[in-house]
């Protein structure tokens, strides 16, 4: 066990960090909740009753959906596009998907490399750009998930100022919706472009998202091994 949580000391740490803020969430906005509720003279609701609703949900996959659409953008921009001198982007004169004996798959895989490296055909397709579409899945239902539990709250709200209900596209095509939804991307462009930038210039000892201390400016990480 201790060398497990050694071993994956890192998926842990945010695995944890993430239930904690989830959790600190839950409980922020009960709380919020039962305010706006007494300030209009209606009971509260209770813990399981808020963590299943609409307006929990719809602020979760809110930011879930905008985390995984950055990953998704900086994975794929990472295959094509290059930064010199950031440890975040391949070296120049690499852009691309690379060749067989790059990437160790087919006749050129390692004896310790997954077996979907080894064979041929749409199952070496499918792992070699597995992260790509696992990061597009999880984008695409989460920003479904939030569309949809947004719908059911914009028609909570209608309802209480007699106004008819919207359908899931007009909700999805109002300018509530993209207002909630861009506000999300263009905060996690901005780090993603500053994280590429800064790194350039700036270190952080020991860490993997940084290079070496006294690698110079213009050459990436990779140039430097």
């Amino acid at each position: 066990m201790r060398r497990f949580v050694r071993d994956c000391g890192l998926s842990l740490a945010f695995l944890t960090i993430f239930v904690l803020t989830l959790v600190g969430q839950s409980f922020a906005g009960l709380a919020y909740t039962n305010e706006e509720l007494a300030q209009h003279g209606q009971p509260p609701v209770g813990y399981l009753e808020f963590v299943t609703s609409s307006d929990f949900l719809v602020d979760v996959a809110e930011n879930w959906q905008s985390e995984f659409l950055q990953f998704f953008l900086f994975i794929l921009a990472t295959i094509w596009f290059i930064q010199r001198g950031s440890p975040e982007s391949k070296k120049p004169g690499d852009e691309g998907v690379g060749t067989d004996a790059d990437q160790y798959v087919g006749r050129f895989a390692r004896p310790d490399s997954p077996r979907w490296a080894k064979v041929t055909g749409i199952r070496r397709w499918i792992y070699s750009n597995s992260l790509l579409v696992a990061m597009g899945a999880i984008f695409l239902l989460s920003w479904f998930a939030q569309s949809l539990a947004g719908t059911t709250v914009a028609n909570e709200q209608n309802a209480q100022h007699g106004l008819p209900p919207d359908t899931w596209l007009d909700y999805v095509l109002s300018p509530e919706f993209w207002n909630r939804t861009l506000q999300n991307w263009q905060s996690e462009f901005l780090a993603v472009g500053a994280m590429v930038a800064f790194s350039i210039y700036l270190r952080q000892r020991g860490s993997s998202e940084s290079k070496p201390v006294g690698t110079p400016h213009h050459v990436s990480s990779v140039e430097a091994e």
